[in-house]
């Protein structure tokens, strides 16, 4: 698919606070090192490690104390050899020295002097200038989903402001004369609404902002007059029920009719989630899904989460951190022709970590609010034995 809208307005600058869980929308390189000073690591003593080489606890070296270096100061004076100066945590190296001694490994000796009663090696207990980050370094790449972690460190490197994506539009269109908001009392055959806000959570998790447009009775009229709506103010479409066959379903010709190319596939080899429609009007991506939950679900994580990713900007995981082994634990049967998806809890057996298959209709929740995870059979496999190791997609 080709993405029409938010050429140069896909993405903004955002003050770093605002900035976690957002999409790079440009890769950054360290612009200074990190430290920009040599620094200890230890509470000690900044000293050459030369003068303290063969030191023991019973042959110590002896060392005049003769300067302090204080936090957030620059030390104007040097070390010389048989010199060291009291050094905090995080404190700028003095010039001429090039390790830190811990306390711990020293003893008072007369009025400035010390005992050194371990040797050390250049280097020990410092972190040296970009030694953390080098100036030049490729610190984060364009399409990184940034973290608490990521935040810090462009912090660290003195940025304030960071170019990010900006999330898409979702526009969620929920169609069926028995559909009722979930405030109002059930009559008859009327259910209420449970994908919108299945989808609205989704879209969230996954950098979207959703727009829930509403109920809409089966008309054509006017659920073409609110989809034709979503393409002009969205980045994506989404229309929950109406996807199978039947006298009222309009999904199809809906969007067929908008614009072009319309309809690219009606039906996939997959349960469940068997009558998804997928198509672009003008560049807009819009999804036709299934009414029943479970089928809801599927159709995102299989179909819609690639696709929303392009919109978002984020890059590819390599590898998928939300996929965990586990040993399945009974057997499960499958029709070869098609790719079934399976709710799973994860449980612990004998020390091993496994998946318990959670069966039922595509169309309870409660199977969904039970599972913890999801995995797939392919397509030309007969089943999965028990014992067998599968990958848990966790939600």
């Amino acid at each position: 698919m080709e993405f029409s809208r938010n050429s140069s307005l896909r993405f903004w600058t955002l003050p770093l606070e605002d900035t976690c869980g957002r999409i790079l929308a440009e890769a950054i390189t360290s612009t200074e090192d990190l430290p920009h000073f040599a620094r200890s690591t230890m509470d000690g003593y900044a000293l050459k490690a030369a003068d303290t080489f063969g030191a023991t606890e019973t042959l110590p070296a002896y060392i005049k104390v003769t300067g302090e270096v204080f936090m957030g100061k620059t030390p104007y004076f040097s070390i010389k050899q048989g010199e060291a100066a009291k050094i905090p945590t995080g404190g700028m190296l003095p010039g001429g020295a090039d390790a830190v001694l811990m306390y711990e490994h020293t003893q008072p000796f007369g009025n400035s002097d010390i005992e050194v009663l371990k040797a050390l090696a250049p280097g020990d207990n410092v972190i040296q200038k970009g030694q953390d980050i080098s100036k030049g370094t490729l610190l984060l790449n364009r399409g990184h989903k940034l973290r608490p972690q990521d935040m810090g460190a462009l912090s660290a490197i003195g940025l304030s402001d960071v170019v990010v994506y900006k999330r898409p539009i979702v526009s969620i269109i929920s169609t069926g004369d028995e559909i009722i908001p979930p405030g109002q009392p059930l009559k008859g055959a009327e259910v209420r609404d449970i994908n919108s806000y299945n989808l609205h959570g989704l879209l969230l998790n996954n950098g979207a902002l959703p727009v829930r447009k509403g109920i809409f009775r089966d008309d054509y009229d006017t659920i073409r007059g609110v989809v034709e709506e979503a393409v002009k103010t969205s980045q994506m479409v989404l229309i929950t029920g109406g996807s199978s066959v039947g006298t009222l379903d309009h999904t199809k010709k809906i969007i067929a009719g908008l614009g072009r190319p319309g309809v690219l596939f009606h039906g996939v080899a997959v349960k469940p989630g068997k009558p998804l429609i997928a198509g672009s009007v003008d560049g807009i991506p819009i999804f036709g899904l299934p009414g029943h939950p479970a089928a809801v679900t599927v159709s995102f994580e299989v179909f819609i989460k690639q696709v929303l990713r392009r919109l978002t900007g984020e890059a590819a995981k390599e590898p998928d951190t939300n996929i965990i082994k586990a040993r399945l634990t009974y057997s499960l049967s499958s029709q070869p022709a098609r790719t079934d998806f399976i709710w799973v809890k994860i449980v612990n057996q004998d020390g091993q970590t496994c998946a318990q298959p959670i069966l039922g209709k595509s169309g309870l929740i409660g199977t969904l609010v039970r599972a913890d995870g999801i995995i797939e059979i392919p397509a030309g496999k007969r089943g999965v034995e028990e014992g067998e190791e599968v990958l848990v997609r966790l939600f």
